[in-house]
């Protein structure tokens, strides 16, 4: 079953296609690519299994693919160098089309690549991992990172389409799929209690990546983040309420070093550690902390930041966070499960106790 779902942002809207096997129709395919030059971008992973499948699709075209390593170590300058003179050695020109067919990297510097390109091409989204199914690949924010930030350059710039084909997740490991997961239930938690509940009933159909709950874990995810970009694409409001647990796990994962966790792991850390400073402020019960860490155990996700990681460094690098205005850190936290909200009223002491516990 093809389920369609609209990003609706006037011009600039587009559909997310959702369904078992799509990556192998081309007639959709081809209903978003309208150029004779394509330039897939992908890993060397995800070759291996979806590239050939892609590939077919353009045999009537000149088609070009560009391979980065895989991980969070490719999303910089040099890769973004590498892959933009490809295009112009190739003499890609500006009506052309550049496929991200890979998980949240590849979609993150290509989606970059197509926006800087000869002030900027078309581009569609191919996502290949849960992550980027249910979150980066919807929405238009492509960026590299730098050594003091993640994701510090880049744009927003919606794709022409997004095309998730599901069975994709069958050849995804364990630990990139419990990552992803990280994302989904970040969902429930800012915007849909209801969804929240249902991840929670239906953990063992999840985990056995049951191709229904699938499916619909997929949709439900997308029609929330849909919603929210449409309402407010370029994050002047409620669109940075899908930070939420962000500002600390971009924290972590720069402390590390990109790709030591990966981002939903650092995700559902920083997820324990709002919801823990949205106890402190006193709109949560500390039963509701402990529900969601039981959440995470199951989809062995972190429930604590590093220790090594010291309050003062967290400190640091969360001033550089992006939705911080005056000097002041923003927060995302909750009113309540599905009620999320930014402020930067709260007391320095009970920040500074969020960063240095690590028992949540």
């Amino acid at each position: 079953m093809l389920t369609k779902i609209n990003v609706s942002l006037e011009s600039r809207s587009y559909p997310i296609y959702i369904g078992d096997g799509i990556l192998t129709d081309s007639k959709l395919t081809l209903s978003a690519i309208h150029s004779n030059q394509v330039v897939i971008v992908t890993d060397s992973n995800v070759a291996n299994f979806h590239l050939k499948t892609v590939k077919q699709h353009f045999s009537k075209n000149e088609c070009h693919t560009f391979i980065l390593s895989p991980g969070e170590g490719s999303k910089n300058f040099v890769e973004l160098e590498r892959l933009l003179s490809f295009m112009l050695e190739n003499n890609i020109n500006r009506n052309a089309t550049l496929i991200a067919l890979g998980g949240g990297v590849v979609g993150d510097l290509a989606g970059f690549a197509a926006a800087s390109y000869q002030r900027g091409i078309s581009y569609v989204q191919m996502p290949t991992t849960l992550l980027a199914q249910v979150d980066s690949s919807v929405g238009g924010k492509t960026a590299i990172n730098l050594p003091l930030g993640k994701n510090m350059v880049g744009a927003f710039y919606q794709p022409r389409a997004v095309f998730i084909d599901t069975s994709t997740l069958k050849t995804l490991p364990n630990r990139e799929f419990n990552s992803g997961m990280a994302e989904v239930i970040k969902y429930g938690l800012i915007n849909d209690a209801d969804f929240l509940d249902w991840i929670g009933a239906n953990i063992p159909d999840i985990l056995a990546k049951n191709s229904d709950t699938l499916n619909y874990l997929i949709q439900r995810s997308c029609e929330n983040k849909a919603k929210i970009v449409s309402a407010d694409e370029r994050e002047r409001g409620i669109r940075a309420t899908l930070n939420f647990g962000h500002t600390f796990g971009h924290a972590i994962e720069t402390a590390l070093g990109y790709g030591k966790w990966l981002h939903g792991e650092a995700v559902a850390a920083g997820i324990m550690m709002a919801l823990f400073m949205s106890w402190k402020l006193g709109f949560l019960r500390k039963e509701q902390i402990e529900r969601i860490k039981l959440l995470l155990t199951h989809f062995s996700l972190p429930t604590e930041a590093p220790q090594q990681i010291t309050p003062e460094q967290f400190i640091a690098l969360m001033s550089k966070d992006k939705k911080n205005i005056d000097g002041g850190i923003r927060l995302v936290l909750l009113k309540s499960f599905g009620d999320a909200f930014v402020t930067n009223d709260y007391l320095k002491e009970i920040l500074l106790e969020t960063v240095g516990n690590h028992d949540y």
